[in-house]
Formats: C-alpha cells, sequence, structure tokens
C-alpha cells in the first residue's frame, strides 16, 4: 500500500479519536521523547531530529507549527523526517521559534502533551564531526574506528580502522583550527606514529625525543600551523573496586614539549618539565601567545590519587622563536577549590576558555561528578554551565570555527556510554541546552554498544579514508625528531 494512503487512512484514524475531546487526556507534561529534544536552540544547517516516544506509544499526531511553514505528521513510536521537508522547515524558519504539539496513543489512551519548541538559528555548526568508536570500558582496545560525520546529513565514513592496522590502538585525532586540511591522530604498535595530515599528503612521525617520557600524548596545533604542542606521559590505567567510578587513568610523570613540524626538533621549558610537577593537557590561545596546560604537584600515586587537584594555568609563547615567557599565570586554582581542571579549549574568538573539572585525577571521564565550566577571558569569569551539565560524566569538548557552538561527550543517557552533544553559546555569551548529534533512526543509541570518544568539529571533510592509513603504516618508514 502506498505510503500516502496509510497516511490518510491513519489520519481518518487519529481525527476520529479527537472527535470526542472526552477521550483525550491533556497532561501539563512534555512528551516522553528520546533524545530530549525538548525546548533547544539548533543550528540551521543540522540532520533532522528524529526521535521515538518511549511509553509504548502506538500512534503519534505530530503538529509543527512555524512562521512560514507548518504541517502534520502520523507516525507511530518512531518519528522520522523527510531530509527534503527538514531542510525546507529549518531553511524557512532559520531565526524563528517553531512550536511541535504531540498527540500519541498510548495504551489504549489518547493523550496531548504540552507543547515544545526549537528556536532554529543562523549559526551554522561547522558541518563535519569526527570521533573515536570504542568500546566504554577500554578494555577492548583492538576494535576502534576513527569516523567522520556529516552533521547535515546522516553520512558517515570511516577514517581509520585497526582491523586494517593488524589491531593498533589510535586515538586522538584533532585538527588545526577547525580546518581539515590539517589535522593529526597516533597510531600505536608497531609500524605505527603520529599520523600527521597536511592538505591531504600523510606523514608518519615517531615523536619520541631522546630524554623524552613517552612519544606525544595529548596535543594541538598552534595556529600557524607550524608548531604542536603535546604532553609526554607515563600512564597508569588501574580499575577501581567502586561501582560508580569503574577505571582511573592517572599519569605518574608528564611533562610538556612542542615539536617544530617543518624542522622536526623538539623543545620545551624548565618551567614546563620536570619531576615535582605533572604537567598535562597543553593546548595555544587562539592568537598563539599563549600555551594553557594543567599542572598539579606530583603525589604518591596511586595511594593519593583523591588528593591529586590539577590547577589550570598559562605561560606566554613567542612563536617567532619558539620561546617561553619566564612566569606561569594561574587561572583556576584546583587545590584551593577542592578540584581538579582538565581537558582546556579556546574558543576560536578568543573569548572563552572551555575546560572540565572533577574532584580529582587527570582522567575523570568515569567520574559522574565531572562537568564543563568556562572562563570568559575578558573578565575573568566563570561560568559552571548548569544548563549544559548532567549528573553523569560530561568531558571531551571541542568548539566549532564560529565560537557559536561547542560539542562533547556526555555519558547521561546511562552512566556508560559516552554520545556527542552540541550546545548553542549565543553573542551575549549565553549557554543554552545542549542535545545530542540526531541519527536516521533514533533507536541507534539504545542499540548501538560503542562510546563516541574525542568529538571534534571541523568546516569540512578530511582528504584521506582507512586504506590510506592503512597504506602509510605498512609502506612509510617514521620519521624521526631530535632536540633542538
Amino acid at each position: 500500500m502506498k505510503k500516502w494512503i496509510i497516511h490518510i487512512l491513519l489520519f481518518v484514524f487519529v481525527f476520529s479519536a479527537c472527535e470526542r475531546p472526552s477521550s483525550i487526556v491533556e497532561s501539563d507534561a512534555l512528551p516522553p521523547i528520546y533524545p530530549d529534544y525538548t525546548n533547544i536552540v539548533i543550528p540551521v544547517n543540522i540532520a533532522p531530529l528524529n526521535f521515538l516516544l518511549r511509553d509504548s506509544v502506538e500512534s503519534t499526531e505530530i503538529v509543527i507549527e512555524g512562521k512560514n511553514n507548518s504541517f502534520t505528521m502520523y507516525e507511530d513510536e518512531i518519528v522520522q523526517f523527510s531530509e527534503k521537508k527538514w531542510k525546507r522547515l529549518v531553511t524557512s524558519e532559520s531565526g524563528n521559534k517553531i512550536t511541535i504539539r504531540i498527540t500519541a496513543k498510548s495504551n489504549g489512551k489518547w493523550i496531548r502533551y504540552a507543547p515544545f519548541y526549537w528556536k532554529i538559528v543562523p549559526d551554522k555548526l561547522d558541518p563535519y564531526l569526527s570521533y573515536r568508536l570504542i568500546e566504554p570500558g577500554y578494555e577492548v582496545w583492538n576494535k576502534i574506528q576513527l569516523c567522520e560525520r556529516r552533521i547535515e546529513t546522516f553520512d558517515e565514513c570511516v577514517l581509520a580502522d585497526n582491523n586494517l592496522t593488524d589491531g593498533s590502538c589510535m586515538n586522538c585525532h584533532i585538527y588545526g583550527n577547525q580546518d581539515a586540511s590539517l589535522s593529526m591522530f597516533h597510531l600505536r604498535g608497531k609500524n605505527g606514529g603520529t599520523i600527521l595530515n597536511r592538505d591531504g599528503k600523510l606523514r608518519k612521525i615517531n615523536t619520541k625525543a631522546e630524554g623524552q617520557i613517552s612519544p606525544a600524548i595529548y596535543g594541538n596545533f598552534h595556529p600557524s600551523g607550524k608548531y604542536a604542542v603535546f604532553s609526554t606521559n607515563t600512564i597508569i590505567p588501574e580499575f577501581h573496586s567502586l561501582k560508580n567510578e569503574r577505571l582511573e587513568v592517572y599519569d605518574t610523570e608528564s611533562d610538556i614539549i612542542i615539536i617544530d613540524l617543518e624542522s622536526n626538533k623538539v623543545f620545551s621549558s624548565p618551567l614546563l618539565s620536570g619531576k615535582a610537577n605533572l604537567e598535562t593537557f597543553p593546548v595555544f590561545s587562539t592568537d598563539g601567545a599563549k600555551l594553557y596546560f594543567c599542572t598539579a604537584p606530583a603525589v604518591p600515586l596511586p595511594d593519593s590519587v583523591r588528593s591529586l587537584k590539577y590547577n589550570l594555568c598559562s605561560i606566554d609563547f613567542h612563536a617567532s622563536n619558539g620561546s617561553f615567557g619566564t612566569q606561569i599565570d594561574t587561572l583556576f586554582n584546583g587545590i584551593e577549590q577542592n578540584k581538579s581542571v582538565c581537558h582546556p579549549k579556546t574558543s576560536p574568538d578568543g573569548h572563552f576558555l572551555l575546560y572540565t573539572v572533577a574532584d580529582y585525577g587527570t582522567f575523570p571521564i568515569w567520574h559522574q561528578e565531572t562537568d564543563l565550566q568556562m572562563i570568559d577571558l575578558r573578565t575573568g569569569n566563570i561560568d559552571s554551565l548548569t544548563i549544559v551539565n548532567s549528573d553523569r560524566s560530561d568531558s571531551y569538548h571541542s568548539w566549532s570555527s564560529n565560537s557559536r557552538w561547542f560539542v562533547f561527550a556526555s555519558k547521561r543517557d546511562d552512566g556508560l556510554y559516552g554520545k556527542p552533544y552540541f550546545c548553542y553559546v549565543d553573542k551575549n555569551g549565553e549557554v543554552h541546552k545542549p542535545f545530542v548529534l540526531p541519527q536516521r533512526n533514533p533507536t541507534k543509541y539504545d542499540n548501538f554498544l560503542k562510546s563516541f570518544n574525542i568529538p571534534e568539529l571541523s568546516k569540512g571533510p578530511v582528504p584521506f579514508n582507512a586504506v590510506d592509513i592503512e597504506k602509510i603504516r605498512k609502506e612509510q618508514i617514521a620519521e624521526t625528531v631530535s632536540n633542538r
């Protein structure tokens, strides 16, 4: 039977039911939709916000009311928008607020729920999102893919697959200036190295110079693209006996280095290395004149792991000659606040610094108390981002190139699986309720048994794929680096 006939019959059924107002229960509650797409701000270029209704819903009427575009849909418990109709809706209603009214039949009764809205803003998200798909416990690290999703559609491609690299671990795919023509990730194990992409030309670099603790770990590009900054760490993973924390990862030593990607020379500063402190998670300011990083006094580990508190600090950096300032400034004192900071990220407009706070430690994605905070670098004011955070781990974040959006990984649904959530920051710096990356079939998150790890936004698609990575691993000898 043609779909339009089915819709007509469903309309007749719904209409006949709605002719009897006494048979409809009016509810003040929002509809039980998943994902929670109620009362949110969305970009004009997002894929359809398909959703499902919980509570044994059998039939659903969805009324979409906009200023320029309105229509009614009749579905079952799964609501999926036509991509063409969705694009017409968001394009015609850009800058407007649309209202969604849902009436649903559940357990033989019709319920009319409270309406909710979508505010569609013309500020676009960067159209591509990369992430690492991995089992949430990290015990099985030889089944990993780096993927890229187009957020305007549901298209996804694989950038690297460790089924093609003899099960090698791979991590930390990051961009320079949200630009897919400059990116890198680490491919571990035999024939591995840091894979550097410049305009589609791939290099494989052994980033461990003489005297270094380890090869490069957590990293970031200088805005010029000439330098990359990294931590080098001795990382210890241990499993908790506590049910809610599961996995603890900490550093027994860590320093910060910079690699000149043109000369393959490595350099650092005594203020960023040594045994007394643990320095990690470095990131450049938007103008490249400062280096932000996290640092903690070394404590006996693992016995004193709950005393491990990282501060958020900065030091001047002079790109012209690759030198550092002579003092460290503290932006957030974790010891005084009884908190620990990690993963700082600067907004491209230079106005904000987004970071993660937890009660202790350096790798808090299994800490339920882990939240995001944001410093306004112009005023020093700190936003606790109450509307953004949940009662589960919220971490791993990156900015869109226009500084109006950021994405982060949240375990808010079930405490196990991290999913990418988008959050709007308006021109006044006000932050709005986040929403999860939409899927073609909204049941995917119920059935998909992997975490979306380290989500990163970019302005375009990367110019390589999994076959290219397989080839460079097999055929290219890793370049070496040396101390300056």
